[in-house]
């Protein structure tokens, strides 16, 4: 496996963990209240992923996979991919049907994932 240090989307991610707790953050939680998995390949979906876990029922981002029971929606993104959508860079349905992003789970919660979940962009 090579490095996991280079995901660029780690320091997204962090952001996130910290936007949580904010005012705002809170308001996103009560307003979701889902739990998403985030897997993030360095290059290719599939291969060396990274995965994250998106808690919007309590609040908390971290690492690993959701451990209190199953996720509602699983996301597999290209580093690249999650950071262009992450950062409104990137539209979300065409990611998706270009392949750009792969969603298992529940769709009515994927489509709550959008970039507005996300702090921001601040100092990126």
């Amino acid at each position: 496996m090579g490095s996991n240090d280079e995901l660029k989307s780690e320091a997204l991610l962090e952001q996130m963990k910290q936007h949580l707790s904010t005012d705002a953050g809170k308001a996103i939680v009560k307003k979701i209240g889902l739990v998403y998995q985030i897997n993030i390949a360095p290059k290719k979906i599939g291969f060396n992923e990274v995965i994250y876990t998106i808690d919007l029922k309590k609040g908390e981002v971290k690492k690993g996979a959701y451990e209190g029971g199953k996720a509602d929606a699983v996301f597999s993104f290209k580093d690249d991919d999650f950071v262009k959508i992450a950062l409104g860079k990137m539209n979300p349905q065409i990611a998706f049907m270009r392949g750009a992003m792969k969603i298992k789970g529940s769709m009515s919660a994927a489509t709550k994932f959008t970039p507005d979940i996300f702090p921001k962009p601040s100092k990126m």
